[in-house]
């Protein structure tokens, strides 16, 4: 799918790998809207675009549904998602302070894997009414895992588990949905210079770095937006995760 003239939904667009993902995608020409909790921030980056934001907690169904009636008022019925919302915690299962809280496990997997689930839904449903475009296509989905669904660390039990939930989801979605036309795939991305850690010292994100294979060192968010823009342009890329961190695999800690 041509970027150009279509309307894309990124969320978590206010910073880090979904603001990069909004840039990438307005560049070449589409119509962004930013849906973030973090409005603040979303709003500033869509001024800086011609997008919009909007307010939207992605684990919530009815702030997703509000979100998604907003988008097709304001700019028109969207082709393309992008997932980029999601938040970490790093907890072991039991430590000093006792067991695993269950709330914090839960309220990792409503934000990352049924928040992705909650977007996905309410896009689909909205995209498979579209007129199909080149081959039949009529929207694209574009999903945000991460190489802890592999090579999970110690303290990541909760983030794994939401991370490979997406993983999982990927090839039955896309199966789902494409007698629709509307693809579906995830990237895995391993360290990147997310907002979390690009407030580490700068001989904390080296040594970070130095753990990829090659290239030695911190991911960009703008190399997940160049991905992310591919896959959108790239018809047989559908139902597969991609791996994109250098070839490193996780250490235990």
């Amino acid at each position: 799918m041509n970027p150009s003239g279509q309307v894309a939904v990124v969320t978590g667009g206010g910073s880090g790998l979904g603001e990069a993902t909004a840039r990438a995608l307005a560049a070449k020409g589409a119509q962004v809207a930013l849906l973030d909790v973090g409005i603040k921030n979303a709003e500033a980056v869509a001024a800086d675009i011609g997008g919009i934001a909007i307010k939207c907690d992605v684990s919530n169904a009815e702030a997703g549904e509000a979100a998604f009636e907003e988008v097709a008022a304001r700019l028109g019925a969207p082709r393309i998602l992008v997932n980029c919302a999601g938040i970490g915690i790093a907890m072991k299962t039991t430590g000093k302070e006792g067991a695993h809280p269950l709330d914090l496990y839960r309220k990792v997997i409503e934000v990352n894997l049924i928040g992705t689930f909650n977007m996905i839904r309410l896009f689909a449903v909205r995209a498979e009414t579209q007129e199909p475009l080149d081959g039949g296509e009529r929207g694209v989905i574009v999903n945000t895992a991460s190489v802890a669904a592999y090579d999970g660390q110690i303290g990541q039990a909760a983030y794994s588990s939401s991370k490979g939930g997406v993983v999982g989801m990927t090839l039955p979605v896309a199966r789902d949905l494409a007698r629709a036309g509307i693809r579906v795939c995830t990237i895995a991305p391993g360290i990147f210079r997310t907002p979390m850690l690009a407030g580490l010292p700068q001989d904390a994100q080296d040594s970070l770095g130095q753990q990829v294979p090659f290239p030695p060192r911190l991911g960009e968010p703008a190399e997940y937006g160049a991905l992310a823009c591919h896959i959108v342009e790239n018809q047989m890329l559908n139902g597969e995760t991609i791996r994109l961190d250098g070839a490193i695999r996780m250490a235990p800690r």
